[in-house]
């Protein structure tokens, strides 16, 4: 009884630690998501193991006569699966042609395998998921920030008065030697007048450049509604 409610907690506590601070970056699935979902993965391991201990002692007699054999992960390997129809939820592409959610959704399947192995009892591996885990949500992102803030390839989104603007766009582009992938135009239309250009750029700087002057460079054309990189 002591195991089964320190298990349970250990893995409401990783859970919500975690799920904390997706909480303070105001994420789809926050603070008691998390607690959940670790939750629900240590209670089926602890049903497993339950189910395979009483299947060798107390109902060894009806489980001979049966004749069934019982695979103790089972239920845990139908947990890994069955988290992504919540992963799945977390994921929308915006209007802005930018895919979210992806490192909630990876994290809540990260987050069922701790509490999987919380129920287990396997606490070494627990202990070191734990603090990687919390390393990849706290210290990587400023890397990766620093690292996409110089890369040579960016994704400018756009949005302008009119659609002459794009023509000086990407003049202005070209005068700066930017390379450029694709352009996808949309018009958002309102009483069958045209209320909102937009536009998304995918270009390639000829050297590294910080993306924050390349943008200030775009956003001076006249016109220009608001940029931004995604």
């Amino acid at each position: 009884m002591a195991s089964m409610m320190l298990r349970i907690l250990l893995a409401m506590l990783v859970g919500g630690v975690i799920g904390l601070d997706r909480e303070r970056k105001g994420r789809a699935a926050g603070f008691r998501t998390y607690m959940l979902v670790a939750m629900g993965a240590a209670i089926t391991m602890i049903l497993s193991q339950y189910l395979d201990l009483m299947l060798s002692t107390f109902w060894v007699d009806s489980y001979n006569v049966v004749g069934r054999k019982t695979d103790v992960v089972r239920l845990g390997a139908r947990v890994i699966s069955g988290i992504g129809f919540i992963g799945t939820g977390t994921i929308l592409v915006t209007a802005r042609h930018e895919v979210k959610g992806l490192t909630t959704a990876s994290g809540l399947w990260a987050s069922a395998c701790i509490g999987i192995a919380v129920g287990a009892g396997f606490y070494e591996c627990v202990l070191v998921s734990f603090v990687l885990m919390l390393l990849c949500i706290k210290l990587l992102p400023a890397i990766e920030r620093s690292v996409m803030s110089n890369a040579r390839n960016m994704n400018i989104y756009v949005e302008m008065d009119s659609i002459e603007n794009v023509s000086e766009i990407v003049g202005r582009m070209k005068a700066a030697d930017y390379t450029i992938y694709d352009v996808e135009i949309s018009r958002e239309t309102k009483n069958n007048v045209t209320a909102q250009i937009s536009g998304l750029f995918l270009i390639r700087l000829p050297r590294k450049e910080h993306h924050t002057e390349v943008l200030a460079r775009l956003g001076a054309v006249d016109g220009i509604v608001s940029i931004e990189e995604v």
